[in-house]
This record gives structure tokens, sequence and C-alpha cells, in this order.
């Protein structure tokens, strides 16, 4: 995982735009609106009928063996494996062959970066449905610091094994499966940028889910689970709960690792985490043991992260639960009715309260045909002291506007409701406004987000 506000990120930012297309990788880059964009709606898991195929355990010992190749290439070139050295390469030469010889498709994209050529490798299962792409991954690189192997070898490892127990399965899921190993990560999401922007479009829509693994083995281990997307989160909470495991959202790492760029492209993202820098407070070591006041991994982005910074435990559970995710949403059982495609404002704006002015924010809405249907979902997120205060209204792309929420003597706060309106009239592409005001003094609040579901 980067570290936030790192001065090496900036400027690999800056550099990415002079990244170089690699080895049959995909299409000329399609860039998002930046606070609106398409969402292809994520797996749904698998149904759990007699056909359904059970996930297998993953030997934790065959994943401490990954983590001390890699250490062993760290120890052969410099101490690390980091963008531009050596080490780097070697890693991703390493996970490949095991790949190579395990049936996988694989391919190997670059980029430039901060002077020197990165790499990502893309690995993809023969089999299953490509426009309903499952996709896992972890970022390959270190710091120049030391050899990683927390941050993040363990979740290399991790992907890496269990996409080997996929070939040894000879699993044949409904899904398309694919695993990814990211370059430089740690100058700021440079290789997973590169890549979702390489993406065209329609290669973007037939990503169901991205999951994230980013340190999974810290040695006082907490057991965090990515909120991002509702369905992912569960898929991986359910598997916890039958180990009796409790689990927090994760927080820590919000917008500092590769799930960022999948999530901005409107990707449904989820992932695991088992901690950073952060110490540990009394109640999750009341509920996850290990030692309270210290951080979760007092080796992060140092000399020590060798393969002696690891728990073996939060190793076993977490790669566990990167194979019983990927079972539950690629393989077997049948395909859920598609809920639709979403269109997602995030950006919060501030309501003046009265008697100021009616607020708007937009969603542009591409790549749809026709007009809008009669039953348009709007989902409308607003923190308000006083929701009564509030006239809400869908304005579409004609300028015509549909009453969503009156204002009234209602008291209670916030608005979290998704509305139906008949928006059959209206072209389906187009700007779409969500208007608000407040009509009443004294109490404030903002529009959290807004989402148009066709």
């Amino acid at each position: 995982m980067r570290s936030p506000h790192s001065p090496r990120a900036l400027a690999a930012g800056a550099a990415l735009a002079t990244a170089a297309l690699a080895v049959g990788v995909l299409a000329p880059t399609v860039h998002a609106a930046p606070t609106a964009h398409a969402a292809p709606a994520p797996v749904a898991p698998r149904g759990a009928g007699p056909s359904a195929v059970a996930a297998p355990d993953i030997p934790v010992a065959n994943v401490k063996a990954h983590l001390a190749q890699l250490q062993q290439i760290a120890n052969a070139n410099g101490g690390n494996r980091a963008h531009g050295r050596s080490g780097y390469k070697a890693s991703l030469d390493y996970v490949k062959g095991k790949l190579d010889a395990a049936g996988f498709t694989t391919s190997v994209q670059q980029f430039s970066s901060s002077g020197a050529t990165g790499y990502n490798l893309i690995a993809d299962w023969p089999g299953g449905d490509a426009s309903r792409t499952v996709m896992a991954g972890a970022h390959l690189d270190s710091v120049t610091a030391g050899p990683g192997i927390n941050d993040n070898g363990s979740g290399s490892a991790g992907i890496l094994e269990t996409a080997l127990a996929v070939s040894r399965a000879q699993l044949k899921p409904d899904k398309h499966l694919r695993f990814a190993w990211w370059g430089a990560e740690e100058l700021g999401m440079v290789g997973s940028k590169y890549y979702v922007n390489s993406l065209a479009s329609g290669d973007r829509s037939k990503i169901s889910g991205y999951l994230n693994f980013d340190m999974i083995g810290s040695p006082n281990p907490g057991y965090f689970v990515y909120d991002d997307n509702p369905t992912l989160e569960k898929v991986f909470k359910d598997y916890f709960a039958t180990i009796s495991i409790p689990t927090e959202i994760e927080t820590e790492g919000d917008g500092r690792s590769d799930h960022a760029p999948f999530k901005n492209a409107g990707i449904p993202v989820g992932g695991l985490f088992s901690g950073a820098d952060y110490t540990k407070t009394a109640a999750q070591a009341q509920k996850w043991g290990g030692s309270v006041g210290q951080e979760f991994d007092a080796c992060y982005h140092a000399s020590c992260d060798t393969s002696g910074n690891i728990d073996d435990t939060a190793l076993d559970h977490n790669s566990d639960a990167i194979a019983y995710a990927l079972w539950q949403l690629a393989a077997g059982g049948s395909t859920p009715p598609d809920p639709g495609t979403s269109f997602e404002n995030t950006t919060d704006l501030a309501v003046p309260d009265s008697p100021g002015p009616a607020v708007t924010s937009s969603i542009a809405v591409t790549g749809r045909t026709g007009n809008a249907p009669s039953a348009l979902k709007v989902g409308v997120k607003v923190v308000h002291t006083y929701s009564g205060d509030l006239v809400i209204d869908l304005v579409g792309p004609s300028g015509r506007s549909y009453r969503l929420h009156n204002s009234s003597s209602d008291a209670t706060p916030n608005i979290d409701t998704t509305y139906t309106v008949n928006a059959s009239a209206e072209t389906a592409n187009g700007t779409w406004k969500l208007k608000l005001q407040d009509k009443g003094p004294q109490d404030t609040g903002y529009l959290d987000s807004w989402k148009l579901t066709f």
C-alpha cells in the first residue's frame, strides 16, 4: 500500500502521461467523467444448490513458500522488489512462470513511470462468460526500503496460490476469471491506473467486480473488509462469519491502493486488508487478539518487512477468504436477473439554508439507446437535520422536472431513499440533474450522493 501524500506518488502521477502501451492488452484510453460513471452491476454470489462447487482450503504453507521466494528475490537484488529495480522484474517472472505452467493465458503490460519501465502481469483462466469477468488483483512491488513481504508479497502470494488452486481444480466457472499483479503501486497506483485507463468503455463494463488484496498477513492483524460495494462486502463477511471472526470496515487504505482506479471508473470493488501503521485499539485486541496500542504492521514500508513479518493465521484466513469469494462469485449457480446499469455522482453538495437558492448536481448518461424507462430508479442520499425542509426534483435532459420529495413538517433527519420515476418521455442519454432547495430556516445539510439506475 502506498503512503498517503507521498511526493513520489505525485511524481508518478505526472509520469503516467508518458506510459507506453505493452504486450497484448486492450484498447485506447477512455476517460470517465470525474463525478459520474456507469457502473456494471456486481456479480451476485452463486446459489447454494446441489451442483454448487465448494471453494478449496488454500494451504498456507504454499502461500508462505511463495513469500520465501519473494524474499530470496529481494535478497539477491539489493534488498527490495521496487519499481524499476531488478527485484521487481524477477518477482514478475516468478509469478508468470507459475501461472504459465498452470495453464493460464498471461500477458505483460508495460508502462513508464519515474524514468523506468514498469510492468503489470495479467492472467486469464480459460472459459467463463467474458462479459461478466470477476477480477482479483494485488500489487507486486515493494518500496525501496525493504523486501515488502507483507506489503505486498502477502496479497500477491495469496492470489497466486488461489489461481493455482483454480488450475488444480480445473474449475469451469460460469463467469470469466482474471488475476492481476500491479507494478508501481507504491508510486501512486501507477500500474493499475494505466490498466484501467487503457480499457475501452465496453471492456470496463465487462468487469463485474474487482477484488483487491493489499496486506493480508500483518503481524498484529485486524480483519478489515472493503465496504465500497454491498454485494462484494457481504461475500467476505459471510466467509468470516463461518469461522466466527468479526470484521470491521476498512478505512485506513481508502483511496491508497489499486482498487481506487477501478472504483473511479465505475467498476464495483471489494477486498481485504489486515492493517498497516494504524494502532490496534483495546476493543480490536479483545476480538482479534494481538497487542493493544501497537501498529498492525510496525514494519510497514521498512527494511524489517521480511518473511518474518507475517502472521500465519491471518495469512491463512485471508487466503481462504479469497478462494471463497472467487468460487462464490464466479463458479457455478445461475446468473441472477440484470439489475440494470447505474450512473452515480458521489460528490458532496452543500444545500444552503432557507432562503437560499436551489442547487443542482449533474450526471452525464452515455452509452444508452432510446428513451429512459418508465420505472427509472433514482437513489438519493441527503444528510440534513430536518428532512421536511427539503424540496427535491429530478430534471431530465429535456429540462422537464419530476418531483421526488416535497417539503413538509417531517422532523426526521436525513433522506436515504430510492424513488421510481416514469421518465419514458426523456431520452436516456444526456445530462440529468438533481435539484435541491431548503424551504425552512435553521436546519442545514448536504447531498451525499445520488444514482440513476436504468
